[in-house]
């Protein structure tokens, strides 16, 4: 089975040719279970989602706010193993036929083995991986397996990265390019505003790749606000609160198919 990045590269084509940014949802893997986990995944491209980031849930989540630490801790608690995120890949795009990205530190891939892991994400039906903390110089081999299997490799650029710095990422990166909209950790901000602006006006000025932002975006007013100047919009936190909040799980996958759906309006507001 080959690779799917050019899948998730002909879904972000496809949105921006009818005039709109991509809605991506981030929902990490094993929470509340891996069974459950995976219907999120389905009820939030049921709901209008377009790409979804599995994240591999990490002891040590730096980038991660306290919504999706707590999220992590249930998916340890339960027992979450690689072989599951996998699991979660290939059940989620063999429901749906959509782009599934895993989202991900480092140190586990280190330790299980690059080649071992882009070959059973490519053969799981990834379209390719997230390395939030994986610096760009010492990328080379990682991208040497993932070019081999076809999947994207998507860095993260930050306000603080400068224009030297972000052309050297771009350049390296596949996919799209992640722009962290705000400096500090995930989770659902007042608002998104002039800083991530500014940071896509400076990541375009290096690459043809589509600039999404993450980081803050909780509601359909703000999708609509970053909609009017990203190629995507990133939302994690508010859908994994939703699942947190629900009272059950049926109540969870009901909450976050109306969240997709409201942020998807949104997307399609933004560029009105």
């Amino acid at each position: 089975m080959g690779g799917k990045r050019q899948l998730l590269s002909d879904t972000l084509a496809a949105a921006k040719a009818e005039g709109r940014s991509a809605l991506i949802a981030y929902l990490p893997a094993g929470f509340p279970t891996v069974d459950g986990g995976i219907e999120t995944i389905k009820a939030v491209f049921d709901g209008g989602a377009d790409v979804v980031e599995v994240g591999l849930p990490h002891s040590d989540p730096v980038l991660d706010g306290p919504v999706i630490q707590t999220a992590d801790d249930i998916a340890l608690r339960g027992g979450v193993k690689i072989a599951d995120v996998m699991r979660t890949v290939r059940e989620a795009y063999e429901a749906t036929g959509k782009p599934v990205l895993v989202m991900t530190y480092w140190n586990p891939i280190d330790r299980y083995g690059i080649e071992r892991f882009t070959a059973e994400l490519a053969e799981a039906g990834g379209a390719g991986c997230i390395l939030p903390d994986l610096p760009v110089q010492e990328s080379a081999i990682w991208r040497e397996h993932a070019e081999k299997h076809g999947l994207a490799t998507v860095f993260v650029v930050a306000p603080s990265s400068k224009d030297e710095r972000l052309a050297k990422i771009t350049a390296a990166g596949s996919g799209f390019v992640y722009a962290a909209s705000l400096m500090g950790v995930t989770g659902t901000r007042e608002s998104v505003g002039a800083q991530a602006q500014d940071l896509v006006r400076r990541t375009r000025a290096t690459t043809d790749l589509p600039v999404c932002v993450g980081l803050g975006v909780s509601n359909a007013e703000q999708a609509a606000e970053v909609a009017g100047f990203a190629d995507g919009v990133i939302v994690g936190s508010a859908f994994v609160k939703r699942m947190l909040d629900a009272e059950d799980d049926a109540a969870g996958l009901e909450a976050v198919r109306a969240l997709a759906g409201e942020l998807a309006q949104g997307v399609r507001r933004g560029k009105a």
